[in-house]
């Protein structure tokens, strides 16, 4: 958000503080009109006397409810632009973040805190700053008026009016605490209801459809416990406010009824008080407690609005950058033609260890087809998606056709490139859809090249609009191994096709058919493999060892017998 939004906005809820505080204000020559009023009838005046007076009263409450009505609106117009600002860059950061960072919030998780949590910033914002100015200026200017006609009835207002706010601020930190978990909770919650929705199809395989209704069950108790302990703590708040604000509303009562019949004749500034000036004091005694009573309310959306806050800060806080992600570059009409790929000292951290591999120095020369060779685990899927720009880059550099790909150029060399994870994800629609991935410029006839291409079958290459499930309901694995084939194939303007273990959990048959597709695939172009399958690796035309020494691998990487690299001429 920039500052000049900010300090809109800001001045927005400013002015709708300023209205609304006007209007509590305006009740003091409210109620002096009707106390006046009551003094005439008491007089025993006609109507003639009184009708200017209801006529003044109902003239104020017209402006004052106006005054309000103004205020609220645009408190809460600023409230929901700013509100939108904030959601906009809480999306704009996840957009931003890598999607192979493994420490981001799940989806479920981030959906709920930026549509449903966020809702609880918007009466914060809107009303907590017009009730604290309102606490600021109304009751000083309450007790100023009751205290021109008694200071005593004046002394018992300033009495009881600290006692709020010290046992609101009590009550209101336990209730910042218990709305933080209670959002915690729900996000949770949320994030648990979707992962299992998505995989549906696999609980009923495995009869776990009970198991998994259950523990939902346990989350939607334990959701409502902190909810209704949320709400016990509001509830002892309200208690709390509304126990002082009547005993000094009642105090003040008493001390005018007992003045009113001579018993207590002090207090009034050495003489009595009259009637008008006794029910002025009465009317404004109530209008002192009500912007704290408006803080009481506020105080909890505060707390509430402060802890959604919190968690939209949660969700990009440690979120592992996207190089290039921030670029305001325009796009640009990429380069075709295979490109070279140079790595010189390229550092990687091995996935779940302190140890690293050697660093790597390569040159891969255009059109040439590598294999980076190693087991599961020793780092070929970081060092991948580090020549993707999608992993920042620790140490060392990376080159693609002699450019630097770095934070500034990393939006643009990714138009070259095509890559392909080891779990590709479908989506529920069409397989063109699946294909395209909702690119306007992919045609139907380029969907149905890529689908043969990658030998994913005739009825799928014929019937593009048949429709998926999530997750990949309806495809077997190497189904799915070959969509994600349709998706590089696509990519006709991609000069680099970088893969990830294409072949792993697939058996010899499935394996060789998805190495043959990527072959046809990468005719002319790059292509670099990640891969521990030595008939995969045999097919390309030079293996490259990633070595690192075997004892810091981690426990889950199994010792392998690495390849000698191979020659061109000897994988033809």
């Amino acid at each position: 958000m920039t500052s000049s939004f900010r300090q809109k906005t800001l001045q927005a809820q400013r002015a709708g503080a300023v209205l609304q505080a006007t209007a509590a204000l305006l009740w003091l020559p409210q109620a002096w009109l009707i106390a006046l009023a009551v003094q005439a009838i008491a007089d025993g005046q006609g109507v003639p006397s009184i009708a200017p007076l209801a006529a003044g009263v109902l003239l104020v409450g017209i402006v004052r409810a106006w005054l309000d009505g103004q205020g609220v609106l645009r408190a809460q117009i600023a409230a929901r632009v700013q509100l939108s600002h904030l959601r906009e860059q809480v999306v704009q950061s996840l957009m931003q973040a890598s999607p192979l960072d493994r420490g981001q919030v799940p989806s479920g998780q981030a959906a709920s805190a930026v549509a449903e949590q966020a809702g609880a910033i918007v009466p914060w914002l809107s009303r907590y700053q017009s009730a604290m100015l309102k606490v600021r200026w109304v009751p000083l200017v309450i007790v100023c008026a009751v205290a021109w006609f008694s200071w005593i009835a004046a002394l018992i207002l300033i009495v009881a009016a600290p006692l709020i706010p010290l046992f609101m601020a009590i009550v209101g930190w336990r209730a910042r605490s218990a709305s933080e978990e209670q959002m915690l909770q729900l996000g949770g919650m949320n994030a648990f209801l979707l992962d299992r929705l998505r995989g549906l199809s696999t609980l009923r395989a495995l009869a776990a459809v009970d198991a998994t209704a259950q523990r939902l069950a346990d989350h939607a108790d334990n959701l409502r416990v902190r909810t209704m302990k949320v709400l016990r703590i509001a509830f002892l708040s309200s208690a709390v406010l509304e126990l002082f604000s009547a005993l000094g509303v009642a105090m003040v009562a008493v001390y005018i009824g007992f003045h009113l019949l001579d018993t207590l004749t002090f207090g009034a500034w050495g003489s009595k008080l009259s009637l008008d000036a006794a029910l002025f004091i009465l009317l404004l005694s109530p209008a002192f407690f009500e912007p704290l009573r408006e803080l009481s309310a506020v105080w909890h959306d505060r707390a509430d609005g402060e802890a959604a806050l919190n968690v939209l800060e949660g969700l990009s806080a440690n979120a592992m950058p996207l190089p290039g992600a921030r670029s305001m570059q325009a796009d640009l009409a990429p380069d075709r033609g295979a490109p070279t790929v140079e790595l010189h000292d390229v550092h990687v951290q091995v996935p779940g260890s302190s140890a690293m591999i050697d660093p790597v120095t390569l040159h891969v020369a255009a059109g040439e087809r590598v294999a980076l060779w190693a087991p599961s685990g020793a780092g070929k899927s970081v060092l991948l998606a580090q020549l993707a720009g999608l992993v920042p880059l620790e140490r060392g550099e990376i080159r693609v056709d002699g450019q630097a790909l770095n934070d500034a150029s990393a939006q643009r060399l990714r138009q070259r490139m095509a890559w392909m994870g080891q779990r590709a994800h479908v989506f529920a629609g069409s397989v063109r859809r699946n294909v395209s991935l909702g690119r306007e410029d992919v045609s139907d006839a380029d969907v149905q090249r890529a689908t043969q291409l990658a030998s994913l079958g005739e009825v799928l290459a014929q019937r593009t609009a048949v429709a998926l499930g999530e997750g990949g309901m309806g495809l077997s694995g190497g189904e799915a191994v070959r969509l994600a084939l349709a998706r590089l194939a696509v990519h006709s303007h991609a000069g680099l096709l970088l893969v990830d273990e294409p072949t792993a959990h697939l058996d010899p048959q499935m394996a060789e058919q998805v190495t043959q597709g990527l072959l046809q695939i990468a005719h002319g172009k790059t292509l670099i493999v990640a891969t521990h399958d030595h008939a995969l690796a045999q097919r390309m035309d030079r293996i490259v060892p990633l070595m690192a020494t075997a004892n810091d691998w981690p426990d889950a990487v199994e010792p392998f017998e690495p390849l000698a690299p191979v020659a061109a001429q000897e994988c033809a």
